[in-house]
């Protein structure tokens, strides 16, 4: 199971909120009492990161600019290293996450995926451990939904894993209306299965 940047800027009252996102933290410590083996990815920019809007003079959250040869959204400050923003929500039950695979930590290059930078240039690491502890499906839960979630699904399902995203332990940013709706459309068809929780906690 793969618990995704579910960290206090991305809840209600973070500096990059989810709307609901704090909604699922039950939902995804019922589903980890499912599960055996537990990893969590977690964002964490140094504060000069290129994503920020900050340090783009004149521009805001929301524009796209184009960095290093790849689209870039431009976000409000989030989860620097080592902030309290950065930690994980202090509701999700942690005891049972045997690896945290941090993205997000190169200033030139934004990180959506628990796999691989937006360029593909560099793995986080979490393909080759899950390879190693002979996973073949993976159950993906978190923040949020329309980014860092499906780019996760999808790299899984790049990876030869059969993927499945949690419908309901999800929630999406939505900067535009519909993304949520759009991202699961997007998954489906890439080969991820999508489905309640309810399927999963009463088998």
């Amino acid at each position: 199971m793969i618990l995704v940047d579910i960290q206090n800027d991305f809840l209600p009252g973070g500096a990059l909120a989810v709307p609901e996102g704090n909604q699922i933290i039950p939902i995804v410590n019922q589903l980890q009492e499912k599960y055996e083996l537990i990893v969590a990815t977690q964002d964490f920019h140094p504060p000069h990161h290129k994503s920020f809007a900050t340090n783009h003079p004149g521009k805001k959250p929301g524009e796209i600019i184009t960095l290093n040869g790849l689209e870039q959204i431009l976000w409000p400050v989030h989860c620097v290293r080592n902030s309290e923003g950065a930690d994980f929500a202090r509701e999700l039950n942690k005891e049972k996450i045997s690896k945290v695979f941090t993205k997000g930590t190169d200033p030139e290059i934004d990180s959506y995926s628990g796999f691989y930078d937006n360029g593909h240039l560099k793995a986080t690491g979490l393909g080759d451990y899950l390879e190693k502890k002979k996973v073949k499906k993976v159950i993906i839960v978190g923040l949020a939904a329309d980014y860092c979630v499906k780019y996760t699904a999808l790299d899984a399902i790049a990876a030869n894993l059969s993927a499945m995203v949690v419908e309901d332990a999800t929630r999406a940013v939505n900067l535009q209306q519909g993304d949520f709706e759009k991202a699961m459309d997007q998954m489906r068809a890439s080969g991820v299965q999508v489905l309640k929780s309810s399927k999963l906690l009463n088998t």
